[in-house]
């Protein structure tokens, strides 16, 4: 498990979660995950809810080792357990790489219009956008991303929701 860590130190949650000690009563607490409804209709991915409750069950100190070395969730450019917001634009398009860490590009086609010839052509852009662990994404599937700060010099979206992909089809097309 000490080889699948790929951070340089363990990362926790910048959220203070302890329960306020109350004079002569004996704090019980669970370990928690704190998270956030990012808003628009987008729900927390079910795999951070799924790790959330499985935890429950393990001590403390083996939990933070556990959470980062096997499942890597404890991500603070997650818009649902980490501290970026979203706003701005919601884009979707299709993932054609996943081959960064934690990143991966999506393509957007469109079709631009030539008045001269009465016609349009097909155009597209690439974007980065940073995926939690929560999320399993594939080459070819569709993801809906939602702008947020800049996270890097070229990273300013976070992945909102994947839809699996059902063709493999290659062709230019509306996701």
């Amino acid at each position: 498990m000490a080889d699948a860590q790929i951070e340089k130190a363990y990362q926790k949650q910048p959220i203070f979660q302890n329960a306020k000690a109350r004079a002569g009563k004996k704090v019980v607490t669970k370990a928690k995950r704190w998270y956030k409804d990012v808003g628009l209709g987008f729900k927390t991915p079910s795999e951070d809810l799924r790790h959330l409750h499985w935890c429950v069950q393990i001590r403390p100190v083996a939990l933070h080792i556990l959470l980062n070395s096997a499942f890597g969730l404890i991500d603070k450019k997650c818009p649902f357990t980490g501290e970026v917001s979203i706003r701005g634009r919601i884009l979707t398009g299709k993932v054609i790489s996943t081959k960064m860490n934690r990143t991966l590009i999506i393509r957007r086609d469109y079709l631009h219009y030539i008045p001269k010839y009465n016609r349009y052509e097909k155009r597209h852009k690439n974007l980065a956008a940073h995926v939690s662990p929560a999320f399993r994404v594939d080459v070819g599937d569709v993801v809906t991303v939602g702008q947020c700060r800049p996270l890097s010099k070229t990273v300013r979206f976070n992945v909102l929701r994947v839809s699996k992909s059902k063709a493999a089809a290659k062709a230019f097309g509306k996701f």
